[in-house]
């Protein structure tokens, strides 16, 4: 890949959202449908940026609870339930001197339970504000004490994917303003695959959803927050993983989480913005158009305000969808069951 393939974005993303908008009236509404939608906690002030995993036959749900969207009390919890209607608290993970953010569970290459989250230092610490960390569990319950490797320090590892025995990661924020692709394979430590991954002078490009294929293809979705280009992009790679192809998906996007599907497609579920700046946002569920790099919006789940970091998976031929959201007022996690029409 080189950086000709992003010369004149602005415009060629201009396109795709035209175009996006078009095929999305074709398929709103024919392709994802709502079952059934509960609220599963909101014990906290603010209840926020979940993840969910299947687990030892077990639902498994994080996410962090504070004060509001940034404050210096932030901790994860992780809540756990035998059917996906009652919950209960299993495990809270804190950090003194810091604000636990945006936890993500996995399942390791050895059959454990992994919680990987960022702590943002109340004090910087030798220059840094972040620290990236992970947890690991044997049963969803106890859990390991916080690893926390050097080459996390002044980083913000987002979610983790693990492919054929490696997770992955990509790093933002601090040392890695410019993207910074990891791996490991326990874990516990990480190690540079590529530094500055993401296109030229992207410094505001940060949350991502890593995905592999079968012949070990890799694709990411990526956040973008700066002016008029943020819109957010599709990653294409192939091992080493240290070139990527980038395509603009023509609309701005918060909290990427994204998934492929039996039939191969890929469905991602995002915060959607509504008009100029933050407000009004909604979550949404909306295809992945690998060829053109375009994201076609296919079901607006109930949401708006905060809202948003969405864990899928796919069971019993449901998508099963945690979110956040405070369109209810109150800040607060919500389990949704989407029927998808293959």
């Amino acid at each position: 890949m080189n950086n000709r393939n992003l010369v004149s974005m602005g415009t060629v993303c201009v396109a795709l959202l035209v175009s996006g908008m078009t095929l999305n009236a074709e398929e709103r509404g024919r392709s994802l449908k709502i079952i059934e939608v509960k609220r599963i906690w909101d014990k906290a002030p603010h209840n926020a940026f979940t993840d969910l995993v299947r687990f030892n036959d077990r639902w498994f749900c994080a996410f962090r609870e504070g004060r509001s969207h940034v404050s210096d009390d932030g901790k994860v919890r992780v809540i756990r339930s035998e059917d996906g209607v009652e919950w209960r608290s299993v495990a809270l993970m804190e950090w003194d001197g810091g604000d636990v953010r945006d936890p993500k569970l996995s399942i390791t290459a050895t059959g454990q339970l992994m919680l990987n989250g960022a702590v943002r230092f109340l004090q910087p610490v030798d220059g840094n504000r972040h620290q990236s960390v992970t947890w690991l569990s044997d049963n969803g319950e106890n859990w390991s004490k916080p690893f926390a490797c050097a080459s996390g320090l002044g980083t913000w590892r987002w979610s983790v994917t693990w492919h054929k025995g490696v997770a992955y990661s990509f790093g933002y924020s601090g040392k890695d303003k410019g993207g910074c692709l990891y791996s490991s394979k326990d874990g516990k430590t990480w190690e540079t695959i590529k530094a500055k991954v993401y296109p030229e002078g992207e410094y505001g490009a940060n949350e991502t959803s890593l995905l592999f294929l079968e012949n070990d293809t890799a694709y990411c979705l990526l956040r973008r927050d700066v002016g008029s280009r943020a819109t957010g992009l599709l990653g294409i790679s192939n091992p080493p993983y240290t070139d990527w192809e980038w395509k603009c998906l023509g609309v701005r996007i918060g909290g990427p989480k994204m998934i492929r599907l039996s039939n191969g497609r890929l469905l991602a579920a995002v915060r959607l913005y509504g008009g100029e700046g933050w407000q009004p946002a909604h979550t949404s569920l909306g295809w992945i158009h690998p060829e053109s790099g375009r994201f076609t919006e296919a079901l607006k789940l109930p949401s708006g305000g905060d809202t948003s970091y969405a864990g899928l998976v796919l069971y019993e031929d449901l998508l099963w969808v945690s979110y956040y959201s405070s369109h209810k007022g109150k800040t607060a996690i919500y389990l949704t069951k989407v029927k998808i029409d293959m």
